[in-house]
C-alpha cells in the first residue's frame, strides 16, 4: 500500500498544478525546451517502471526511494512544462494517468491474492447515500467494475473536477430529479446490473445523463427510453417492438440492454471505462477506430481526447462525476433525499387515467406528485388514455395505500374525473363564401401588382378568370375583378 500512496501524491500535485495553468514563458529555444521535457518524461517514467518491477519481485523496501524519486523527476519536469512555451502538459498528465492504472492494477492483483476480512458492505459505496442505507448488501457491487475500485478507476482530474461542479450548481435540480426517479426504478434497473457484476453508480451516473430518469425521454436522433438507445442498437440487444410497445421504454430491460452493450465493450477496451462510455455516447465503431489507431493512449491523452467530439469529451466526465456523486454525497454537502422505493401493486377499481391517479394522489408522500413515477413505472400507457377497472399497475407502496384513501371515492376522486372529462374546443373552419371575392381597380395598378398584393398566385391565372386578353391586359380605373379562391388577402 505505501508503494500506492507514494505514487497518489505526486500525482495529486500534478494535476492541482495543471489546473493552475500559469502563463507560458517566452523562449525562443521553446521547441527544443520541450524535446527535452519530453525526454526526461520518459526517462522518468521508464525509471519508475523498473522499479516497480523490481518492488514486485520481493524488494519493495528497497525500491521505496527509487520509485519517489523517479516521481520527484515526473513531478518537476510537469512543473516545468507548464512554464515553457510549447510544451504539452497533456502528455505528463497521461503519464501519470497511465501508470497509475498499472500501479492500481498492481495493487488489486496483491490484494486478491492474499486472504482478506470480507469488508462492510457499504465501504467505498457513499456515506450516507439514502438508496444504500435501504439495502446495504449492494455496497460493493456498486463500487467495484471487474474486480477493481471505482476510486481508483475515476479519475480525479480537472473535466471530472469541473463536471462535479455543475453537477452541484445549474445541473443541481437535474441531479436531484434523476436520484428521486431512479430511486423508484432501482427495483426494476438494478438487478440486472447486479447480474452482470457491473457498478451500480455508472448505471446511475448514465441514467442521469442520458434521461433523467424519464423513461419516455427521445432525443432529437432518435435515441429513446431511460438510458437513450438508438433503434438499431437497441434491437441488437432485444429492444424490439412488441404488439405496438417500443421495449426501449421498460427500464429493466433496457438496464439488460446497457448492462450487455457495457459488458461487450469493456472486453474490447480492456476494462477501460472511459473508452467504452465514449464509445456509447459516440458509437463503438468510431471509438474502437480511434483507439487503434492510439493503442498506448487513454481516454484522457490528447492523442484520443482531443480527437473526440465536444459531446464526447462532456458525456465521460459528467457520467463520471454523477457516479461519484451517488457513491460519495457527504464529500461535496450533498444530500439526497430519502426515498422509500418499495413497490406494489394496485388493481383500478374505478376506470382512470395515470393523469386521474396524478390528481386524486396530490402531493401525499411526495411534493413533487407522482406523475413521473407512475409514468415510468407503467411506461406502455399513455397518460390521457383511460385504463379499466381491473387493470394492474406497478407504484410505490406508499401510492398504493393512498389510493385507497384517495382516489376509489370522495372529493379529490371526483375533482380528478372531472379534469379528465374536459375537451379543448375545437377550431372550425369558417364555411367557404358563395360569393366571389372582388377588387376594384385603381389607378397605377396592374395584373402583376394585384396578383402579388393579394398573394394570388400568377397573373395569368387572374387574367383567365377575368378573360382578359393578352399581353399588356389593359385595366381601367374603377373596373371590377374578380379574384381566384387562392388569394390570401383582400
Amino acid at each position: 500500500m505505501r508503494f500506492r500512496i507514494l505514487f497518489v501524491i505526486p500525482l495529486t500535485a500534478l494535476l492541482a498544478a495543471c489546473a493552475a495553468q500559469p502563463a507560458h514563458v517566452g523562449d525562443s529555444k521553446a521547441p527544443e525546451a520541450a524535446a527535452a521535457l519530453y525526454t526526461r518524461l520518459d526517462a522518468a517514467v521508464a525509471r519508475y517502471e523498473i522499479a516497480r518491477s523490481t518492488a514486485a519481485a520481493g524488494n519493495a523496501h528497497s525500491m521505496n526511494g527509487e520509485t519517489t524519486a523517479a516521481l520527484d523527476e515526473l513531478d518537476t519536469a510537469a512543473s516545468q512544462c507548464q512554464v515553457t512555451r510549447g510544451c504539452d502538459s497533456a502528455r505528463f498528465v497521461a503519464a501519470f494517468d497511465r501508470l497509475l492504472r498499472a500501479s492500481a492494477t498492481a495493487v488489486q492483483a496483491q490484494a486478491q491474492a492474499m486472504p482478506t476480512a470480507a469488508p462492510d458492505a457499504t465501504e467505498e459505496a457513499g456515506e450516507s447515500s439514502p438508496v444504500l442505507a435501504a439495502l446495504p448488501e449492494s455496497g460493493r457491487s456498486m463500487a467495484l467494475l471487474k474486480g477493481r475500485k471505482l476510486t481508483e478507476i475515476i479519475a480525479m482530474n480537472d473535466p471530472v473536477k469541473v463536471a462535479l461542479q455543475q453537477w452541484l450548481t445549474q445541473y443541481r435540480p437535474n441531479l436531484m430529479i434523476a436520484y428521486e426517479n431512479y430511486a423508484y426504478l432501482r427495483y426494476r434497473m438494478w438487478p440486472e446490473y447486479r447480474k452482470a457484476e457491473l457498478p451500480e453508480a455508472v448505471l446511475f451516473g448514465i441514467l442521469a445523463k442520458e434521461s433523467g430518469g424519464k423513461v419516455h425521454a427521445v432525443s432529437r436522433s432518435g435515441a429513446s427510453g431511460p438510458l437513450q438507445f438508438m433503434y438499431q442498437t437497441g434491437a441488437r440487444f432485444g429492444l424490439g417492438m412488441v404488439d405496438g410497445f417500443d421495449q426501449r421504454f421498460d427500464a429493466a430491460l433496457a438496464a439488460r440492454a446497457n448492462a450487455a452493450y457495457l459488458n461487450e465493450q469493456l472486453a474490447v477496451f480492456n476494462d477501460n471505462l472511459e473508452l467504452v462510455l465514449a464509445a456509447y455516447n459516440g458509437g463503438e465503431g468510431a471509438m474502437q477506430r480511434l483507439a487503434n489507431r492510439r493503442p498506448d493512449a487513454g481516454f484522457w491523452d490528447a492523442k484520443i481526447y482531443m480527437e473526440l467530439s465536444p459531446e464526447t469529451r462532456d458525456y465521460v466526465p459528467m457520467v463520471l462525476a454523477a457516479a461519484w456523486l451517488f457513491m460519495h454525497p457527504d464529500r461535496y454537502n450533498l444530500a439526497f433525499p430519502k426515498i422509500d422505493g418499495k413497490a406494489a401493486t394496485i388493481a383500478l377499481k374505478n376506470p382512470a387515467s395515470i393523469n386521474e391517479l396524478t390528481v386524486c394522489l396530490g402531493s401525499e408522500g411526495n411534493p413533487n406528485g407522482w406523475f413521473r413515477t407512475l409514468r415510468n413505472l407503467n411506461p406502455a400507457y399513455e397518460p390521457q388514455a383511460i385504463m379499466p377497472a381491473g387493470t394492474k399497475l406497478e407504484v410505490p407502496e406508499k401510492v398504493a395505500v393512498n389510493y385507497e384513501k384517495l382516489c376509489t371515492s370522495g372529493k379529490w376522486f371526483e375533482l380528478a374525473s372531472d379534469l379528465q372529462s374536459a375537451v379543448l374546443p375545437v377550431m372550425q373552419k369558417p364555411p367557404a363564401s358563395s360569393h366571389p371575392r372582388i377588387y376594384v381597380v385603381r389607378k397605377g395598378d396592374t395584373l402583376g401588382s394585384i396578383a402579388r398584393s393579394h398573394a394570388c398566385g400568377s397573373s395569368s391565372e387572374l387574367a383567365g378568370l377575368n378573360h382578359l386578353k393578352g399581353p399588356h391586359y389593359d385595366l381601367h380605373v374603377g373596373q371590377r375583378l374578380e379574384l381566384p379562391s387562392v388569394c390570401g388577402r383582400n
